[in-house]
């Protein structure tokens, strides 16, 4: 799909790509509400403000300040909930919830990054577990998501590690020193203007069905603008070759201690409702 820059240097390479409305067409973890719902962990309530946060997020129309207090109440919500079962929840629904949403032109993106040798990282700001078994499915040789403090099994509701925002671009720092990526090199993808410092953190930035602000910024900055438009079932396309070993979850930041948040959503966007 796209010409890849052959770029000298010595160093490793990669592809980080945004998750929600970059590889899928929706928020990842709203995506999951009915299944919870179904599961006993929310209630009808907490359904229907799901649905509301979800369209909100797909039209762009809320702003940081109404986002933020979204994330503060499904961060909340989960706050007594048994890890194992929203692991199993996950696991159980992952392909009849997330297989029609996939992007093709991601999944093409992503066999082409590896076939250039690069590894596939999906860094965003939902929770490692939903984030971490949908980046298995793709293939992604590792992970950086978003976690939640976790004591006697279950979630305290309190965040431990926030992947938003300027720590997507620290942490692909960091796991640019520990792997040995050349980020001049290296590959951004993503739709919202809050990754902007992720983008700005490698060489080749993409900006892919892009808000408003980062379409502009895009403009300015000579940044190509990729429309991923064909949502696919994975199952009835080509299949992915799944990564033979366990998919790498980057735990970033100081003490971050535990599984991840499953309702986690804050993505700045530009326009108010």
């Amino acid at each position: 799909m796209l010409e890849f820059v052959n770029s000298a240097g010595s160093g490793r390479t990669a592809a980080f790509f945004d998750l929600d409305k970059t590889i899928i067409a929706k928020s990842s973890t709203l995506a999951f509400s009915r299944p919870f719902y179904e599961g006993g962990l929310i209630s009808r309530r907490s359904v229907l403000r799901s649905g509301y946060a979800q369209f909100v997020y797909l039209v762009g129309g809320a702003d940081h300040d109404q986002m933020e207090r979204m994330r503060q109440y499904l961060s909340a919500l989960c706050a007594g909930w048994d890890v194992q079962t929203v692991r199993d929840i996950v696991a159980d629904t992952l392909h009849n919830i997330v297989d029609p949403l996939v992007f093709d032109e991601a999944v093409q993106l992503i066999e082409e990054h590896h076939t250039a040798g690069r590894d596939v990282v999906i860094v965003s700001s939902s929770g490692a577990e939903v984030v971490e078994p949908i980046g298995e499915m793709l293939g992604a040789d590792r992970v950086v998501a978003t976690r939640m403090v976790i004591a006697d099994g279950r979630y305290t509701g309190e965040i431990d590690y926030y992947a938003y925002a300027d720590n997507k671009a620290e942490a692909i720092r960091e796991l640019a020193a520990s792997e040995g990526y050349d980020l001049s090199r290296c590959y951004a993808y993503s739709d919202s203007s809050t990754d902007q410092p992720m983008l700005e953190a490698v060489g080749h930035p993409y900006a892919v069905n892009p808000d408003k602000a980062l379409r502009r910024v895009a403009t300015e900055r000579g940044w190509p603008v990729l429309v991923f438009s064909k949502p696919v079932a994975l199952r009835k396309r080509m299949p992915i070759e799944a990564n033979k070993k366990t998919i790498g979850a980057v735990a970033l930041g100081a003490g971050a201690a535990a599984a991840g948040a499953v309702f986690l959503v804050a993505r700045r966007r530009d326009r108010t409702v």
